[in-house]
């Protein structure tokens, strides 16, 4: 998984904690964690075309939440960011070179390559846990952990 869907996630909360009514740019969440800002309009551009965020053109404009976060699940996020295919993709290695053979049994539980349904499983359990927990939850457990933090992005972004 890339960095962008950490940005991504931070991002979201950093839009929650600036207010609804404020649109912030990608140069100004990017400076907020001192990320580079083309990279980061990027995720921000995805979570605008996942319906996740908005974003308005010119001098005033920038991003929202376009749901609330109680709304946006880690899945919808990493989704997003990332795309929607499968982690892993079995190449059926075990159908080449000198220990190539036809696939075992007649039924396709049996011809399925072992490796491809373990991980097929994981990740399917992967996907509904974050499924699972929203942004909401995050933003939550980060006031816990740093209750000022919120405020101090709301001052950093008024003072600019």
């Amino acid at each position: 998984m890339s960095e962008g869907v950490e940005w991504a996630l931070h991002s979201c909360v950093n839009l929650a904690w600036s207010g609804p009514e404020r649109a912030v740019s990608a140069a100004r969440l990017a400076a907020w964690h001192d990320l580079p800002a083309a990279y980061l309009n990027k995720q921000l551009q995805a979570l605008a075309r996942a319906g996740i965020l908005t974003s308005a053109p010119g001098p005033r404009g920038g991003f929202r939440l376009a749901r609330p976060l109680a709304a946006i699940s880690l899945m919808d996020v990493v989704a997003a960011v990332e795309g929607s295919e499968e982690a892993f993709r079995c190449a059926e290695i075990r159908q080449q070179g000198p220990g190539a053979g036809p696939a075992a049994g007649r039924d396709a539980e049996a011809a399925e390559c072992a490796i491809a349904h373990a991980m097929t499983r994981a990740e399917l359990a992967w996907r509904r846990a974050l499924a699972a927990q929203d942004l909401d939850e995050i933003r939550q457990r980060a006031e816990r952990q740093a209750p000022e933090a919120p405020e101090r992005l709301r001052a950093w972004l008024a003072a600019q």
